[in-house]
């Protein structure tokens, strides 16, 4: 199943298989699964069954299932699994619109559109690529831990900024946000490298936030409210800006 290629006209093979779990889980999986084995063998039944619940936990949180990703080239993909939070006119991230010695021109400081999507420790916790192109700049900023479901977390949380640039020159840029739960953004990424559209690009341990930037003269195509899937759910159909209402229901 995974790299194989489907389409809208039926053509592909598509089976239900169970998620992998990602390496970065297994490690957390392994230290409660063996407390509890540790905890039974003693005969403490009653911390080996809240153990139990917390190994099944651990390892659905690291879970990393198969996605399929649009390949069109106008489509813009959500980079996280959660719920669309926050809609907003907003300057991009001021990291990013100044110059930082790399030689590369930083973003312009023009108000865009920031599409938050939040993430709670139900949802797969892996982020992907919003669209295919380099990595321009990964920036890690050291923060807060306020709810990240708070406008405010975009300035003063722990977070990392990825710029990622297309190669007709268009430019992204998300940013992975910490919260009250969440302590460790671990990125898959460097500089440099080359992602293809809806690629794993990193995680954020326990809940959390990821902001996009939308490019200028482009408008969300999801809700305040939508359910959105990494690597799936098309956020933006890029130099498109239409007016998509919906009803709660």
């Amino acid at each position: 199943m995974p790299g194989e290629i489907v389409d809208n006209q039926g053509r592909g093979e598509v089976s239900w298989q169970w998620p992998a779990i990602h390496p970065e889980g297994r490690k957390f999986g392994a230290i409660v699964a063996v407390a509890c084995l540790v905890t039974l063998i003693l005969g403490w039944t009653w911390i080996a069954w809240p153990l139990a619940i917390l190994t099944v936990c651990v390892v659905a949180f690291f879970r990393d299932p198969v996605r399929i990703t649009p390949t069109e080239d106008r489509f813009l993909v959500a980079p996280a699994d959660g719920l669309v939070t926050l809609i907003q006119k907003v300057a991009p991230p001021r990291e990013l619109t100044t110059d930082d010695g790399s030689g590369l021109a930083p973003l312009p400081p023009d108000e865009v559109t920031r599409l938050s999507i939040f993430m709670s420790v139900f949802d797969v916790h892996i982020n992907r690529a919003p669209i295919g192109g380099t990595v321009r700049r990964v920036i890690y900023i050291p923060g807060k831990f306020v709810n990240a479901d708070l406008d405010k977390a975009s300035e003063e949380n722990e977070r990392q900024h990825v710029l990622i640039e297309r190669g007709d020159g268009l430019q992204i840029c998300f940013t992975q946000i910490a919260g009250l739960v969440a302590r460790r953004i671990v990125p898959f990424i460097k500089p440099g490298d080359i992602l293809a559209s809806g690629q794993r690009v990193g995680l954020i341990r326990f809940g959390s936030r990821v902001d996009v930037y939308l490019p200028r003269g482009s408008e969300p195509r999801v809700l305040m409210g939508q359910k959105v899937v990494a690597g799936e759910t098309v956020l933006a159909e890029l130099g498109e800006a239409p007016l998509i209402q919906g009803v709660s229901q």
